[in-house]
């Protein structure tokens, strides 16, 4: 009888605590919440308003994922990037990794981004727009250590591409690079981010990998 009580409770649990696994929500972000990568700068909340966050990253901050800001605001439901703040004043965000954060996170689940910005590194860096496309996708749960702990964290794959464009240094081929980011939910920030060798060896010092050191959460 006892058996037969615990199988039933198994199969009416167990579904949802596979799916408790499957989806991961929107964190909530407080005021002095801080993530700290190293030499490769610190991010931290700033500001809590009614509909978003303003995030402020260090000058330091790999500009691959400061997209070249100090401040930037965050929607509060699913954390996309949505403006960029100057002398406390919001301008529309249309820079890279735009939809990066597209909560809620399932596993599988991928999606697209298409914007027109400069390029911010290496020889397609100037004045000129590019269009570019990114694509994300969410791989799998990984147990990952970084400096900061051990975490388990979701994997998710970044691809970005554009076309074949006349620049302002001449003909630019296609191009598209990877990297790999990692989202730890007991975090509520991404803990580590991996590019393609190739890539960080092309933009040496532009295009870096990084992890999370420390960090701080505030209540």
């Amino acid at each position: 009888m006892k058996k037969m009580v615990f199988l039933a409770w198994l199969i009416v649990f167990l579904p949802a605590m596979a799916s408790a696994q499957d989806r991961v929500e929107v964190p909530v972000w407080n005021v002095g919440d801080k993530w700290e990568f190293g030499d490769r700068g610190t991010i931290e909340v700033l500001k809590v308003e009614k509909d978003g966050y303003v995030v402020g990253f260090s000058k330091s901050t790999c500009i691959i994922e400061s997209q070249g800001f100090q401040k930037i605001n965050f929607d509060k439901t699913t954390l996309q990037r949505i403006h960029w703040v100057t002398e406390d004043k919001n301008k529309k965000y249309t820079m890279g990794l735009r939809k990066i954060f597209d909560f809620p996170y399932t596993l599988g689940k991928q999606w697209t981004d298409n914007y027109s910005a400069r390029s911010l590194v290496g020889t397609r860096k100037g004045p000129d727009a590019l269009d570019y496309t990114e694509k994300y996708k969410i791989l799998g749960w990984d147990d990952i250590s970084v400096q900061a702990g051990k975490f388990k964290a979701l994997k998710m794959e970044v691809t970005r591409s554009h076309g074949p464009v006349m620049h302002v240094h001449g003909f630019i081929p296609p191009s598209e690079y990877k990297g790999f980011y990692w989202y730890s939910p007991d975090v509520k920030y991404f803990v580590k981010c991996e590019y393609d060798p190739a890539v960080v060896k092309e933009y040496q010092g532009e295009v870096v990998n990084w992890e999370l050191t420390s960090f701080q959460l505030k209540k």
